[in-house]
Parts: C-alpha cells; sequence; structure tokens
C-alpha cells in the first residue's frame, strides 16, 4: 500500500512515497526471494534426502554395533578425551564410530535446510513446517541419546530404545515425503472402512513385530562391544516372539493385497510393495537365524526394518486423500463397501 506526503522544494511539489505494509501481504525481505513461495522441486528434494538419510544411519548405527566398535570413540560429545575426532591409536573402531557420528551432523542438515525452506510457507502450510521442525528436534534428541548410549557402556536397554526412536523418525519422514505431494485441507478415506481398519491393524502387528525384533537383537550375540552388557532374556525364545507377529503381519498382508486388487483401490500399489518387503525380510531372517546370526545379514535385517516401516506408513497415509478432488473415488469406495454386505 502506498501513502505520500508532499513538500515544496524550489517552487516545485515533490511527492515521497512510503512504502507500507499491507495486511495478508508478504513481507518484503530480501531473504524471503529465494525461499520457495509454493511446493517446489527443492521441498521435495530435501523432504527425499531426509527419509533417505534417516534410514541410511539406521546402516551406519549397525555397522557400529556389528564391528564391535559401539565404544570406538568412548567419549561424547568429543570422540576421545581432548580430541573430537578419532586419534590413530583408537584404529578403525574409532573412523566407524565417528562416522556414524558425522551422519547425525548430515542428517541435521537436512533436517535445517527444510525448516529454512519451509519457513515462507508457515503459515499456508503449516503441517509440513512442523513436521520440520520436529526431524530437526528429533536429530537433537538423538545425538543425546546416542550419547547417554556411549556414557551407559552400550546399555541394551538405551541401545534397543535409540533404534526405536530411529524407526519413528522414519516414519516422520515418511509423513513429510507424502505430505509435499498433496494438496493441504480435509482428507478423506478413498478406501471401505473395513479396509482401513483391516489396515490399521497391520500396521500395529508391523510395530509389535519390530518391538520383538529390537527385543531379540539386544539379547543376542551384537553387543557392539566385548565389554557391554545384555538383557539377560532368553534370545531364542524372543526369536520366536519376534517371529509370530512377523508371520501374522504377512497373512494381513496378502488379505488387505487380494482386497484391494479386487476392489481395484488406489492403495494397491503400495500393498504389493508392502508384501515384497516382508517376503524379503523374513528370508533374511530366516538366513540369519539358521546362519549362526552373520553381522551382514543382521545389519541387512535391521535396514529391511526400517523400509518395512516406511512402507507401511505409507499404506496408511494412502487411505486418504484430499476431500476436494476424491469425492468420487470416496463415493466409489462407499458403494464397494455396500455392495459386498
Amino acid at each position: 500500500m502506498l501513502a505520500g506526503r508532499f513538500t515544496f522544494e524550489q517552487g516545485t511539489i515533490r511527492r515521497h512515497a512510503i512504502m507500507r505494509k499491507t495486511v495478508g501481504a508478504e513481507p518484503v525481505n530480501p531473504i524471503y526471494q529465494w525461499l520457495p513461495s509454493a511446493i517446489d522441486v527443492r521441498i521435495r528434494v530435501v523432504a527425499w534426502l531426509s527419509l533417505v538419510t534417516e534410514i541410511v544411519i539406521v546402516g551406519t548405527g549397525g555397522a557400529v554395533r556389528l564391528t564391535g566398535s559401539g565404544l570406538g570413540c568412548p567419549t561424547w560429545p568429543t570422540c576421545v578425551a581432548g580430541s573430537l575426532v578419532p586419534t590413530p591409536e583408537m584404529g578403525v573402531h574409532g573412523v566407524i564410530e565417528f562416522a556414524n557420528r558425522l551422519m547425525t551432523g548430515l542428517i541435521g542438515i537436512i533436517a535445517i535446510a527444510a525448516v529454512v525452506l519451509l519457513v515462507r510457507l508457515r503459515k499456508q502450510r503449516k503441517d509440513l513446517f512442523i513436521l520440520a521442525v520436529i526431524l530437526a528436534a528429533g536429530v537433537l534428541a538423538q545425538a543425546v541419546v546416542g550419547g547417554i548410549t556411549v556414557l551407559t557402556g552400550l546399555n541394551p536397554f538405551i541401545v534397543g530404545f535409540h533404534f526405536t526412536v530411529s524407526l519413528i523418525m522414519v516414519c516422520i519422514a515418511t509423513v513429510l515425503v507424502h505430505r509435499v505431494y498433496i494438496a493441504p485441507g480435509p482428507r478423506a478415506l478413498v478406501v471401505p472402512v473395513g479396509f482401513a481398519g483391516l489396515a490399521h491393524v497391520t500396521s500395529f502387528a508391523v510395530a509389535l513385530t519390530v518391538i520383538m525384533g529390537v527385543l531379540t537383537t539386544a539379547s543376542g550375540p551384537h553387543s557392539g562391544d566385548v565389554a557391554a552388557g545384555r538383557t539377560g532374556f532368553n534370545s531364542e525364545l524372543l526369536a520366536h516372539l519376534h517371529a509370530w507377529p512377523g508371520y501374522a503381519t504377512l497373512i494381513l498382508t496378502i488379505v488387505l493385497l487380494v482386497a484391494s486388487v479386487r476392489g481395484r483401490l488406489p492403495v494397491r500399489s503400495f500393498v504389493v510393495t508392502l508384501l515384497v518387503i516382508e517376503l524379503v525380510q523374513i528370508v533374511v531372517g530366516l538366513l540369519q537365524a539358521n546362519l549362526g546370526l552373520p553381522p551382514v545379514l543382521v545389519g541387512l535385517h535391521m535396514v529391511l526394518a526400517c523400509v518395512l516401516a516406511a512402507t507401511m506408513a505409507a499404506v496408511v497415509l494412502n487411505l486418504k486423500a484430499p476431500a476436494g478432488v476424491t469425492a468420487h473415488a470416496t463415493e466409489f469406495a462407499l458403494a464397494h463397501e455396500a455392495s459386498g454386505r
């Protein structure tokens, strides 16, 4: 909004324009000029980087544990007393542990980048901005938990909690990726209510499988260091308790696939992906159990657990879509449900 005042100078009238901020207008600030004013490729790339790196760090963390490098950097936040980085005397274990800490720094940079890129959209896309802030805060929290893990001598329960939080971060990053591709606002079911309920039951089975897997690993031989303690639980019994909800998840997923294909539901491609990942995960699990838990297979099993969690989250997220553009799909889903009764 332009307002003006007039002054007399050498017989002429000069008008001085004064820029005033109009209510609702975007702030006139040079730093805002390069920030996205709408969801663009930069935001989508950062969202994907967030998800990928959240999964990758589980792999690097697994490498730390499976190579016995859990105390490669025995202090925190420094690697060793008086040095932020590993010294030659610390050998390869120090390098492996420090590399994992560097990965945390990379994830932190990506999380901050997401927050910055969404600052200009924090009102229009409050959901995205909040997710980015949560991920940034989560990185800091995970760094603290990692420090506690080291300072407690790799307490198996703290290590398990550290991994569980990583899985939660993967799911949050999945939500961020999903939402950068959809319009904001109310969302409506695009599948029958019964199908949605079954999908949520399946997600609970996935969560239970993962939790039992964490407890099983915490009771197994891969402690991260020869001096690290274990939970004391019966690892063989826990392995069975881990497998049972895993097989239940497989059965539920097959039912979801049949229902989604028969109903031509929009979520069926995600269900197919979920089933494939589960089958691969089961094969890897059976191989590692029968081959004496080789580190490579255990590490692969951990990473696949993250991919499984992300895919399950994607299935649940795609049960709904923006209400404004899915009225026809919703009516179709409800009609299908009614015809199946």
